[in-house]
């Protein structure tokens, strides 16, 4: 049985060992997602956001299988992007950090956040939720495409003032 609830105190060890498990595996068979083992994602990320109020578990058989951010939160680089769903700031969600653990992988829990995500910015009073992702990592932006999100535009961007990269831009009208 899966559960997507809110991250809790207890969740950010292992939210963050989710993190140690993808990067080491991509270290093993190659990166598509460019984050960097012990730069980015690291705890930081859980321990910041979960006392926010703003990571979110999907939880299977009392595993994290998933792990996602929620706010309202867009980078600067947001702003340089040709949008073609204009939205108040307030009206728009951002999804950030989206992960999946390699053992966790292609059992549909990204198409169960994304679903959680595009509930949640309804209730939340939200008519568009924006992401961004490695312009390189292939399988995210399949993912997104499927579940009706369009690349609005790619961009480079320093990742959390850590990473320089290529960034493919996505959003989804709701």
């Amino acid at each position: 049985m899966q559960i997507i609830r809110p991250a809790t105190e207890a969740d950010i060890a292992p939210i963050a060992e989710t993190y140690t498990q993808l990067l080491t595996h991509e270290a093993k068979v190659g990166s598509t997602s460019n984050w960097q083992l012990n730069v980015y994602p690291t705890i930081k990320v859980p321990q910041e956001k979960v006392a926010a109020g703003e990571m979110y578990v999907l939880e299977a058989d009392g595993e994290i299988g998933a792990s996602m951010v929620l706010n309202r939160e867009q980078a600067a680089e947001f702003s340089k992007i040709p949008w073609a769903y204009d939205a108040q700031p307030d009206h728009v969600l951002v999804i950030h950090t989206l992960c999946i653990p390699p053992r966790m992988a292609r059992r549909g829990y990204g198409r169960a956040m994304v679903d959680y995500a595009k509930e949640f910015a309804r209730e939340q009073g939200c008519t568009v939720i924006r992401i961004d992702t490695y312009a390189h990592n292939e399988p995210a932006k399949a993912m997104y495409t499927r579940n009706g999100f369009r690349i609005a535009a790619y961009h480079h961007a320093l990742l959390e003032g850590l990473v320089w990269e290529e960034m493919a831009y996505l959003e989804c009208q709701l």
